[in-house]
């Protein structure tokens, strides 16, 4: 991304992207110089870097200006989208590739904050995007700064019981103080450091899980079904109602469909894709292996017993979806038995390195 620094920010209040079908016309780029609409933009690109100097050599597909707010003012990026395959990325030090694909089968059991990696060479568990929730506390504190502003300065706009009057048919008017217009920067900045941390780690998160093998294999996941409210009201066993969230917030915080459209991105760059087993086939949250039978658990039951075997629930499940078949509906039975051993004592060495820390209740840990 290369930053264009002579735009104003007057373009369009409400547009934050622009971008054109061709480089021939519209937003083009030529001789290292941005033109469009009567300006010419000299780009600055740093033809030392190996990767911008790769893919500089490429056909320009199109060019994009992105808008973003960033500490407190608008900053306006030129995108410029390549034909063909991204350039390879070389360690400078040692001269090796970087992200190297690796080879084997590799399952995934991925939920709203968490994902279970299983391959023949390392078992592991991760909450997704770790480092958002410190950023979801700070925004939380601000939301409370603006909102008692809001009501410090807008009396007339909230009933006695706090609620905001309705006002029919005309919009509400909000009187803005400069402190709550501060504020507000502060939230847009920290929204863009969610965004921009969260990406990070995905993008860090699936380079490690090509890394382990070309043959990666994940649950089906209605991601889209999860956000929505619960539409039953139902009661709990102590005869309250139960509260119809779900993991609305959940996945708009850790955006585990995103880690999936990654690591299928940076699949397809070698030929690969992500394969999405059949969920309902497959169950591999009831399948036991040893005696090929299925029993339903309740979520809550985050262990599995098999005689003197203790197995973590999400890491087994990966287990399994990394040894079903090539139809994608049937667990291979025979792969499970020859794996379990090595399988056993990587999840083990997983367990030990979980021990003691401030995991989430889910891990179980």
């Amino acid at each position: 991304m290369t930053k264009v620094t002579c735009l104003h920010s007057q373009i369009y209040e409400t547009l934050n992207t622009l971008e054109g079908k061709s480089n021939n016309t519209g937003i083009r780029f030529r001789d290292n110089t941005l033109l469009w609409n009567g300006l010419n933009i000299q780009v600055k690109i740093n033809y030392n870097n190996p990767y911008e100097y790769q893919a500089m050599q490429n056909d320009i597909a199109y060019c994009r200006i992105v808008r973003k707010f960033v500490k407190s003012k608008y900053k306006f990026y030129l995108q410029i989208v390549f034909k063909g395959v991204a350039p390879t990325k070389v360690d400078k030090e040692t001269g090796e590739i970087k992200h190297q694909i690796g080879s084997g089968d590799v399952g995934l059991d991925i939920g709203t904050q968490t994902i279970a990696i299983v391959s023949n060479t390392d078992v592991k568990i991760y909450e997704l995007a770790d480092k958002v929730q410190n950023i979801e506390n700070q925004k939380r504190l601000i939301q409370r700064k603006m909102d008692r502003s809001k009501r410090a300065m807008n009396p007339d706009n909230f009933n006695s019981d706090g609620t905001i009057k309705k006002q029919g048919n005309m919009k509400v008017k909000w009187v803005k103080s400069n402190h709550y217009i501060k504020l507000q920067n502060e939230l847009k900045e920290l929204y863009r450091k969610q965004v921009d941390i969260r990406k990070i780690q995905h993008e860090c998160l699936a380079n490690y899980i090509i890394s382990l093998g070309d043959n990666i294999n994940v649950e089906t996941m209605n991601f889209s079904g999860l956000q929505k409210r619960a539409k039953k009201t139902e009661k709990n066993d102590k005869g309250k109602f139960k509260k119809k969230k779900r993991f609305g917030k959940s996945l708009a915080n850790k955006a585990p469909s995103m880690l999936l459209t990654i690591i299928d991105r940076k699949l397809r760059y070698h030929d690969r894709a992500l394969n999405k087993i059949d969920t309902y086939s497959v169950k591999a949250s009831q399948y036991n292996h040893f005696d090929g039978e299925y029993k339903k658990k309740k979520l809550s039951q985050r262990w599995n017993y098999f005689g003197d075997i203790k197995v973590q629930r999400d890491m087994y499940s990966a287990f399994l979806i990394m040894n079903v078949d090539n139809d994608l509906k049937e667990i291979n039975q025979q792969k499970c038995n020859e794996r379990f051993k090595n399988f056993l004592t990587l999840h083990n060495l997983e367990v030990e390195r979980l021990t003691g820390q401030k995991n989430l209740s889910s891990i179980a840990i």
